[in-house]
């Protein structure tokens, strides 16, 4: 009778661990594969972690590729090159509208990281750019309506009250620091890189303030956000919100130690050196925002985008069905 007991015992035993086996199998088997595109800038910072983990076998399924270009994430969300990817908060919402709602807002990921930078000391409020001429980046996309709405509820007319000239960052970062011209606006980090280089150059404008009191209703300054293409949230809802969760992760522990995750930003190539991205994470606006209150951080900023001009969200305001994982 002992022997028998002894047998089943081990039959029993080795049936667990069959199953053990068996379900570790199909866990590793499950991990769905995840193409994500990531912006250099603020945007990229708060997955740098993340991409470090992946880098080292921590998240196998996680896939990335880093771009300067917005055009190349925005083409290849919508081939199905990559499943979730980094944008402006404006194009994301123009890419919903062009796709017919083939992608969806996950997270938002950067508040507002603008600066007009003047090598002088005669701006200190919007006003006082009449009659001036500003050199900044990103014609039809988030800048160049920022800049635009600030001037006009200043009462001043862009183009016409205030020259506005759109070119590289990196040249305007150039010429900024060598002194040829005298006001800019530009994100973190370039503006870190400038202010570091040319001690003369100040901080003239904070955008984001500038946006509040322009704005006037409570609606955020939201520059950078993660979507995910609609399709790939359907068949792959799990992994999505496992991906959220690695991402907030990623985040607060950026944000925690700045000294290590500098050398993670410098390593990935967001920004020139280490030192630059130490000094330019703290001011980068990095978040996490997902979730119920994802729309109430975004939805009012999208309007003030809407009523300056409708192409800027892509000529609508995004619908219910864009706003993951919350509720009107």
């Amino acid at each position: 009778m002992k022997t028998t007991a002894k047998i089943i015992s081990l039959i029993l035993a080795m049936a667990l661990l069959a199953a053990s086996v068996m379900g570790c199998t199909k866990k590793k088997a499950d991990a769905t594969d995840i193409n994500i595109g990531v912006l250099v800038g603020p945007t990229g910072m708060g997955a740098v972690k993340l991409m470090d983990d992946a880098e080292n076998g921590v998240y196998k399924n996680y896939h990335f590729t880093l771009t300067p270009d917005v055009t190349d994430i925005v083409a290849k969300l919508s081939n199905g090159d990559l499943d979730i990817g980094a944008l402006p908060t404006n194009v994301a919402a123009n890419l919903y509208n062009k796709t017919s709602g083939g992608v969806q807002l996950l997270a938002l990921n950067c508040l507002g990281v603008l600066y007009i930078l003047e090598n002088g000391d005669t701006v200190h409020e919007v006003s006082d750019l009449k009659g001036k001429t500003i050199y900044t980046l990103g014609r039809g996309s988030n800048p160049e309506y920022m800049i635009n709405f600030v001037l006009e509820k200043a009462g001043l007319t862009p183009g016409t009250d205030v020259t506005i000239e759109f070119e590289d960052a990196s040249a305007i970062a150039a010429k900024m620091i060598s002194g040829e011209i005298d006001l800019c606006m530009l994100p973190v980090p370039a503006v870190t890189t400038i202010l570091m280089k040319n001690t003369d150059v100040r901080k003239a404008i904070d955008m984001t303030e500038a946006y509040d009191n322009a704005a006037g209703d409570g609606s955020q300054l939201t520059m950078g956000c993660i979507v995910a293409r609609t399709e790939f949230i359907k068949e792959h809802k799990d992994a999505v919100d496992a991906f959220l969760e690695t991402y907030e992760k990623s985040v607060s522990e950026v944000l925690k130690d700045v000294d290590a995750s500098a050398e993670l930003v410098a390593k990935y190539e967001i920004t020139g050196n280490a030192q630059i991205a130490k000094n330019a994470i703290p001011d980068a606006a990095i978040v996490c925002v997902k979730g119920e209150k994802l729309r109430q951080s975004v939805e009012g900023y999208f309007q003030v985008l809407y009523d300056a001009d409708p192409a800027s969200v892509g000529g609508a305001m995004p619908g219910d069905d864009f706003y993951y994982g919350s509720k009107k």
